[in-house]
C-alpha cells in the first residue's frame, strides 16, 4: 500500500505535465500555422508576379506556323565559312592549283581570328569560286558538295545552335540558312541538319553548266535581309513573329527585320548593338573567342603557320 501511495502522486504529477505539455504544443503549432500560411501566401504572390512578367517568354511559341527561324550559317551554324571548306575540298579533287588553295586558307585563317565577314575576303572567295566552278555542271558540284560536308563541315555544327534550330523545328515552324555560300551548298548544309531549306548566294547557270557569273549579287549585308523579306511574304509569314540568329554585325539589317533577333557567338560591333537593344546574346564559343578581336601577334603568327602548313600537307597527299 505504501508503494502505491507514493507512486499516485507521480501519476497525478505526470499527467499535469503532459497537460502542460499538450497545451504548450498547440499553442506552438496555431503559432507555426500562422506562420506557414504566411509564407505559402508570400511565395504564392511571388509566383504570380514571375508568371505575369517572366524574364524571358517561352519561345518559340508551339503551334505559330505564321512565324519561322532564319540562322547565318558561318560562325553562327558552323565554325568558319562554309566557302573556305568547299574550296579545300575541290582543291583536294584538283580543280584548281595550288596557289589558289593558299588564298583560300588564308582567308580562313583570317575569318577564324578575326571572327568576323570582311568584304574583301568574302569578295575574293566569291570570285575564285566562280572562276572555279566555271564550265562545271550544277549536279557535279552538288555530288561532290555532299563529299565535302562529311569530310570538312559536319564536325564544325555548333551543337548549341543546332538546338536552337531543333526548337524551332519542334514547335512545329520552318528554318532556313540565310547565307553568302553558294545556294547549292547551303541547300546541301540543311538538308543534312533536317532544315527546312536554305537562302543563299545564286551563280548563273545555263543548261545545267555554271557560267561564271552570279545572279544578281552576294547574298551579305542588306541583301540577307531583302531575301528574308521576299520569302516571308511569299510563304504568309509574319516577320513580328519571327526569329534571326548570327554572329555578324553585317547582318543587323536581317536581324533587325525580325521580332526576335539572336547575337550568337556574336563579333564586337554586334555585340554592342545587341546589348543596346536588349537583344538575346548566345555564345557557345570557348572562352579565348568569346574574349574577341584582341588577338596577340604570337597568336596570328601561330594560325597562320597553321594554316600553311595545312595547306603544304594537302599539296603533299595530293603529290
Amino acid at each position: 500500500m505504501a508503494a502505491q501511495g507514493w507512486l499516485t502522486p507521480r501519476r497525478r504529477s505526470a499527467t499535469a505535465r503532459s497537460v502542460l505539455a499538450g497545451e504548450a504544443a498547440a499553442e506552438a503549432a496555431r503559432k507555426t500555422s500562422q506562420q506557414l500560411e504566411q509564407e505559402r501566401e508570400e511565395a504564392a504572390a511571388q509566383a504570380g508576379l514571375a508568371e505575369a512578367a517572366p524574364a524571358e517568354p517561352e519561345f518559340p511559341v508551339v503551334g505559330d506556323t505564321e512565324a519561322a527561324a532564319f540562322f547565318d550559317l558561318d560562325n553562327t551554324v558552323m565554325q568558319g565559312a562554309a566557302i573556305f571548306h568547299f574550296g579545300r575540298g575541290l582543291y583536294k579533287r584538283k580543280f584548281f592549283q595550288r596557289r589558289e588553295l593558299a588564298r583560300f586558307a588564308w582567308a580562313q585563317v583570317w575569318f577564324r581570328l578575326a571572327g568576323v565577314e570582311d568584304p574583301e575576303h568574302m569578295q575574293e572567295a566569291r570570285d575564285s569560286a566562280l572562276s572555279i566552278v566555271k564550265g562545271h555542271r550544277v549536279s557535279e558540284l552538288m555530288s561532290i558538295g555532299e563529299e565535302i560536308y562529311d569530310e570538312y563541315m559536319a564536325d564544325r555544327i555548333w551543337p548549341g545552335t543546332r538546338a536552337l534550330a531543333q526548337a524551332h523545328l519542334d514547335a512545329g515552324q520552318k528554318v532556313w540558312l540565310v547565307t553568302a555560300a553558294p545556294v547549292e551548298t547551303a541547300t546541301i548544309i540543311a538538308r543534312r541538319l533536317g532544315l527546312t531549306g536554305a537562302l543563299g548566294t545564286v551563280a548563273e547557270s545555263v543548261d545545267g553548266v555554271y557560267t561564271g557569273k552570279l545572279v544578281g549579287e552576294l547574298l551579305h549585308g542588306p541583301a540577307k535581309a531583302e531575301a528574308v523579306r521576299a520569302l516571308a511574304a511569299a510563304e504568309g509569314l509574319d516577320l513580328a513573329r519571327c526569329a534571326a540568329y548570327s554572329d555578324s554585325h553585317n547582318d543587323i539589317p536581317m536581324l533587325s527585320l525580325v521580332g526576335h533577333p539572336y547575337a550568337v557567338n556574336p563579333d564586337t560591333k554586334l555585340r554592342r548593338h545587341a546589348k543596346e537593344r536588349d537583344w538575346r546574346l548566345r555564345d557557345y564559343r570557348t572562352g579565348r573567342k568569346a574574349a574577341k578581336v584582341g588577338i596577340p601577334a604570337a597568336a596570328g603568327v601561330g594560325a597562320l603557320a597553321g594554316g600553311t602548313a595545312a595547306a603544304l600537307a594537302l599539296h603533299r597527299r595530293r603529290r
